[in-house]
């Protein structure tokens, strides 16, 4: 009891400078850019209300304008790079501390990608990682660390042909055994599929899925966790 409470005050004590955001895409392993085809949020601050329509695309995510879209084909593998600071410094990309699940969801916009806020149940979750080994408290989060701030999915092949939203999630989970929280790092990218299917894949709203009694968010990870389970429902697998 008293190394999880340390273990706590510790997650708190560095959490205010440890903050992080979405920079890059890479479209079948080609680095697009810093933020290019990514809508920028001001700071590198987490949302904590999942009732706010933050939670969508992050804080001023809901308008993708003057923000590239890329043309991708169906299938293609994307990789989500993420950093503390606005440039690849060598250092974790995510503080050490800030442990917890990594997701994906996609959307399909009803015209173009930059004009769409993604309000609605048009949520599809295509990828969805949490605590990998119990015994050593390893999370999704230590993995994209040792990959230097990188994560992939690949977009099932079966989607339509469109413009999409593409929303990558961190939940850090050191501070979230009350609500509010735990602390979610969203990033959307827009992309525009090529080829694909006719698949129709469940959907959910974000913000709407999401509650704070979530046993996903709402949750004490120095409590020797032996299993999680995060918020969103299933993976699509396409």
């Amino acid at each position: 009891m008293k190394l999880a409470l340390l273990c706590s005050l510790a997650a708190t004590a560095i959490g205010a400078n440890a903050h992080f955001t979405m920079q890059y895409i890479w479209v079948n392993g080609v680095d697009q850019g810093l933020n290019t085809d990514i809508r920028i949020p001001p700071n590198n601050n987490p949302v904590t209300d999942v009732t706010s329509t933050d939670i969508t695309c992050n804080v001023n995510g809901l308008s993708g304008a003057g923000v590239s879209t890329v043309s991708i084909p169906a299938g293609t593998n994307i990789t989500f790079e993420w950093h503390q600071h606005a440039q690849r410094t060598g250092e974790d990309a995510i503080a050490a501390g800030h442990k917890g699940p990594v997701q994906v969801y996609i959307a399909k916009a009803p015209s173009t990608a930059a004009a769409f806020d993604g309000q609605g149940a048009i949520w599809t979750k295509i990828y969805s990682s949490g605590l990998i080994n119990p015994q050593s408290q390893e999370w999704a989060t230590d993995i994209v660390n040792a990959a230097n701030g990188k994560h992939s999915v690949v977009i099932p092949a079966s989607l339509p042909a469109g413009e999409y939203l593409l929303r990558s999630e961190i939940i850090a989970l050191h501070v979230a055994s009350s609500y509010p929280g735990a602390q979610f790092y969203i990033g959307c990218a827009q992309v525009k599929i090529t080829g694909g299917g006719n698949a129709s894949p469940p959907k959910i709203a974000l913000p709407g899925a999401y509650k704070g009694s979530d046993p996903g968010i709402t949750v004490n990870i120095y409590n020797n966790l032996q299993s999680y389970t995060a918020p969103g429902g299933p993976v699509w697998s396409g």
